[in-house]
């Protein structure tokens, strides 16, 4: 079965709501790619659909009630935040949020600003260790305000593994071979797990290198495969192989710009190429010096 075709039978097995253009641009980079020491370099431009969640919230929130309230939890800064709050409202359903502070950036201020403006209330700790108190709050609120629906951290469920399995699974038709290596951000998994199940059922060599941006206990390898399982067994795939390397990005923090990831968002800036310090700088800093390369870049600037 082709790509195209298998794509097709996901959306009929699990259909999806409408809240993105697909398939979003592979867009080639050759003069970024000089400059990183890749033979050849393209970015999948997640960025362009609002973000690489948009993929996983079209499964999230499908078929749900109209007085749905969804519960989710991130940093002040996060898009997993901002894109539930815009498409939950965007389809009449309520959001609350239980978040935890994170360093002060350009890219951190703009998502937290959006995203107050978005959801319908905001229960922030004053402290990551006030998390889980800020997420019992949340919790009581939404019973308040309707029917309660919780959504993970990041959006990392099985059914929103799918939606970034097809994203990889466009590739098919935007690439004449597979690539080596695609890079991604590794928050929560689900991007990583779903690029990594898609790459599984097109049956391709190619490595994904996931890029540590957040601590080990929720960033890492197992926990990323087992999402990735999970999302298989729902279609009734799960005899799969995943040839995921996660590679350690974090530096001094989550949310924390590291130097490495400085030195690449200034080399992405000169060729016209924006990235956000939290997720993508660290990530494009890792790109190994191989022969084709997928970046997959996943912020989307408010």
């Amino acid at each position: 079965m082709d790509a195209a075709a298998l794509a097709t039978k996901i959306r009929s097995a699990i259909p999806p709501c409408s809240l993105g253009d697909w398939p979003t641009p592979l867009e080639p980079v050759p003069a970024l790619a000089r400059a990183t020491g890749v033979a050849s370099l393209w970015l999948k431009r997640e960025d362009r659909a609002g973000g690489s969640k948009v993929r996983g919230l079209e499964f999230l929130l499908a078929g749900q009630d109209p007085d749905t309230v969804f519960v989710t939890v991130g940093g002040t800064g996060s898009t997993h935040c901002l894109a539930t709050a815009v498409h939950a409202r965007r389809l009449g359903h309520r959001i609350v949020l239980a978040q935890f502070p994170q360093p002060d950036t350009d890219a951190s201020r703009a998502v937290a600003a959006a995203t107050a403006r978005a959801a319908d209330v905001v229960i922030k700790a004053g402290t990551r260790a006030g998390l889980p108190l800020a997420v019992v709050r949340a919790w009581v609120r939404a019973g308040r305000l309707g029917k309660r629906r919780w959504i993970p951290g990041g959006g990392a469920a099985p059914r929103a593994v799918i939606g970034h399995a097809l994203a990889a699974l466009e590739l098919a038709d935007q690439l004449d071979v597979p690539p080596d290596a695609i890079v991604v951000p590794l928050g929560t998994g689900g991007t990583a797990a779903g690029i990594a199940l898609g790459v599984a059922w097109l049956g391709w060599p190619t490595r994904v290198i996931a890029v540590r941006v957040a601590p080990r206990f929720v960033a890492n390898r197992w926990r990323t495969t087992r999402l990735a399982r999970a999302a298989a067994r729902l279609l009734e795939t799960p005899d799969l192989q995943f040839r995921i390397d996660v590679v350690d990005g974090l530096g001094a923090g989550y949310g924390h710009a590291s130097p490495a990831g400085e030195r690449a968002r200034l080399i992405a800036a000169e060729h016209g190429l924006r990235l956000d310090p939290t997720y993508g700088a660290k990530a494009f800093a890792a790109i190994p010096g191989m022969q084709r390369v997928v970046f997959w870049n996943t912020f989307a600037w408010p």
